[in-house]
């Protein structure tokens, strides 16, 4: 898959989490008003907060794609991954802080639920448009994973948007199951705790996600390697050259998704003249340019082995 195809199937999945969201936060939040749910209440803030994120994770998208200038040589690409982190922040902080905040609240001072024929209708549908959402970043999360472990893709993966909305909606889905149970069983047993318990597991599922995707937004933030597959490439690329004794050392960094630093340090043979060692490296990077337009920058350094 190329880069730009990479980057439309990523808004795609961004703008389809996007619209789901934000309707199943307003049926939600009437849903709340009229039955007095506490689970649907906190469900209501996590589809905000959801779509809040979606709007981040697009604006980190679209500042990433700037080009490089004097105060940011290497490009802005780094953008997307500070606002997957700042993202999987709010999950925390707000999703899962306020869940249960509500949850704790709603178990201290119970309040009688109403009707709750209207939450179960609005569970079904906020289901059908989450799991709508679910199955387009599946399609684009398993068209990058390949042969991996989807643990693997996910550890793997250089791009954030498809794997954050992908755990952001399965959160949501067990989320609705989860107040769909609250509403039942307090509906069953005219007992409204078990609607404060619900929100309780649902912060605690929404904190678990926010750690994992905070940890890999990290990663990817301080600077994660390029695919081992792609440094045994280039490796191999300039070994081969005649001039060259060997590849010494190679160093690589994912600046965005798609935009990765090569720096390598060169053995070239001391038969080759100083002129042609910089003629000859000006050939390796166009080389390595035409064969992998991923590499964005490329720094070669002449080292004696």
């Amino acid at each position: 898959m190329s880069a730009s195809q990479e980057g439309k199937g990523g808004n795609l999945v961004l703008y389809a989490a996007l619209a789901a969201n934000m309707g199943i936060a307003v049926a939600k939040f009437v849903a709340a008003g009229i039955t007095g749910s506490s689970a649907m209440l906190t469900e209501g803030f996590h589809s905000v907060v959801d779509s809040a994120n979606q709007v981040l994770l697009l604006y980190g998208r679209k500042r990433s794609e700037q080009p490089a200038d004097d105060l940011h040589p290497l490009g802005y690409g780094r953008e997307l991954y500070f606002w997957s982190f700042v993202v999987a922040i709010l999950i925390f902080a707000v999703g899962a802080g306020f869940s249960v905040y509500e949850g704790v609240l709603h178990i201290s001072e119970p309040e009688e639920m109403r009707d709750p024929t209207i939450n179960y209708v609005v569970l079904a549908v906020s289901l059908a448009l989450e799991g709508s959402s679910w199955f387009v970043a599946r399609r684009e999360f398993v068209a990058a994973q390949g042969d991996l472990s989807w643990w693997q893709a996910v550890r793997r993966s250089k791009d954030p948007t498809t794997f954050i909305v992908l755990f952001e909606d399965s959160a949501a889905i067990v989320g609705l199951l989860l107040a769909g149970f609250g509403v039942a069983i307090s509906h069953a047993t005219g007992d409204a705790r078990w609607d404060g318990v619900a929100s309780i597991a649902i912060g605690v599922v929404l904190g678990l996600v926010a750690i994992v995707l905070a940890r890999e937004s990290k990663d990817l933030l301080i600077g994660e390697r390029a695919n081992p597959a792609l440094i045994a490439a280039v490796r191999a690329s300039v070994d081969g050259r005649s001039e060259v004794v060997r590849v010494v050392k190679v160093t690589t960094v994912h600046l965005a998704p798609e935009i990765v630093f090569l720096g390598m340090d060169v053995d070239f043979d001391d038969t080759v003249a100083v002129g042609r060692v910089e003629a000859l490296i000006a050939e390796v990077e166009t080389d390595l340019r035409r064969d992998w337009p991923v590499l964005a920058a490329i720094y070669i350094k002449p080292v004696s082995s």
